[in-house]
């Protein structure tokens, strides 16, 4: 897998938090935990990066949870992996071996390149909008319910 675990979960929270932020309130991060059946500890970790990159907005207090920070057609899928995982994604090598690189490439080195760069520009032209109107449009969901 090419993206880290946690990120997976952020794009999976913000398409969530999108979804649900089409009525301008809050989204309570325990009901996120439960439908997304992802830990609340562990959610609520990657939320607070989300949150410090800009992505999200949070409120304490019984009607309390988060939302969108910006509209969800102004904030990409490259926006949310950026936030989480960083630009390693694009730049270590696939395999993870120390030392690969132009100089030393490992076996999967050159098709890994053209991969990535792939990977960075479909990432960067998919907004949280458009990807949750794809999944509503294709009849996928968010949650394993």
């Amino acid at each position: 897998m090419v993206l880290s675990k946690a990120c997976t979960y952020g794009v999976l929270a913000s398409l969530y938090v999108a979804k649900q932020s089409e009525n301008k309130s809050y989204v309570s991060i325990r009901d996120m935990s439960n439908e997304l059946r992802i830990s609340f500890h562990f959610l609520t970790k990657i939320l607070q990066k989300l949150t410090a990159e800009g992505i999200l907005q949070s409120h304490k207090g019984p009607k309390g949870g988060i939302l969108l920070a910006r509209e969800a057609r102004n904030i990409t899928i490259l926006d949310v992996v950026l936030a989480i995982d960083g630009d390693k994604v694009f730049t270590e090598c696939v395999l993870g071996l120390p030392g690969c690189g132009s100089e030393r490439p490992c076996p999967m080195h050159n098709h890994w390149i053209t991969v990535r760069e792939d990977l960075r520009e479909m990432f960067s032209t998919k907004t949280l909008a458009a990807t949750s109107d794809d999944i509503r449009e294709l009849g996928l969901r968010l949650s394993i319910e």
